[in-house]
């Protein structure tokens, strides 16, 4: 079983990092196209990519000075591994500071974060600071998208690692914007699908900031338990969520909790 989630826009490159037992950080395997991205992305201004990703001046400027500082020979100071770089919802509920260094190991292989300048990272690949999502539009020399840029690459890197792993479906904790960047035409494997409401019944609705770490916890939970068959993810409990069998399907797996009052 693979599981993917998405990056984070919010960074934390001030937290110590190192795991507890030091586990080595690893290069991303598409490291050379993130250089040409970088390379691409460094060519615009700071207005440029204000307009680019729809941020403030103040953004636009801290991700252009980045995108200057990119290097193929960075400082081991400006690197981090990349569960461990973001900082977002959904690393608020993977927790990976916490994650014993076996099942850390254990995610290296069955762990994948989906990410516009990287493409496909595992868990310990070292990264260095960017913003780029994969929506955006950055012309590039592969078409006018990163989906363009990407294509069918990271379907293909997934079909090649449950192939080594044995994992025989892929469990899509990423968001919508990020999951498109998976050719499902070139992916060999099945697609599970967790959805997390607030509430039950027709009141029931998804909540972004509690479906994110949600999206987190479950890969977590895949981890902790070294999980292969899709039926155990049925017994995904935490923060109070519980399987509703009535609204689930082989593809889409509904968890709901109730409102606090």
């Amino acid at each position: 079983m693979l599981v993917v989630i998405s990056p984070a826009k919010r960074l934390d490159w001030v937290r110590d990092w190192r795991h507890s037992t030091a586990l080595p950080q690893t290069e991303p395997a598409f490291l050379p196209d993130a250089l040409s991205l970088a390379q691409t992305a460094r060519a615009l201004s700071a207005a440029d990519l204000a307009k680019l990703m729809t941020i403030s001046p103040k953004l636009a400027t801290l991700n252009h000075d980045r995108f200057q500082a990119f290097s193929a020979t960075p400082a081991a100071a400006d690197l981090r591994p990349a569960a461990l770089a973001f900082a977002g919802d959904t690393y608020a509920g993977l927790d990976a500071p916490s994650i014993e260094a076996d099942a850390m190991l254990w995610a290296q292989d069955h762990l994948r974060i989906l990410s516009g300048l990287y493409g496909l990272l595992r868990p310990l690949d070292a990264i260095q600071a960017y913003r780029l999502e994969m929506g955006s539009r950055l012309a590039n020399d592969r078409g006018a998208t990163l989906y363009d840029y990407w294509g069918d690459t990271l379907a293909l890197a997934l079909n090649a690692q449950a192939a080594k792993v044995g994992g025989g479906v892929v469990v899509n904790c990423a968001s919508v914007e990020y999951f498109s960047a998976v050719d499902l035409k070139a992916l060999t494997l099945p697609v599970i699908t967790p959805v997390f409401l607030e509430g039950s019944g027709p009141d029931a609705k998804i909540v972004s900031f509690y479906a994110k770490k949600a999206r987190g916890a479950m890969a977590r939970f895949i981890i902790e338990n070294r999980l292969k068959d899709p039926a155990d993810l049925a017994e995904f409990c935490t923060g109070g969520y519980r399987h509703n069998a009535a609204l689930s399907s082989p593809e889409r797996l509904v968890f709901d909790r109730p409102v606090p009052r």
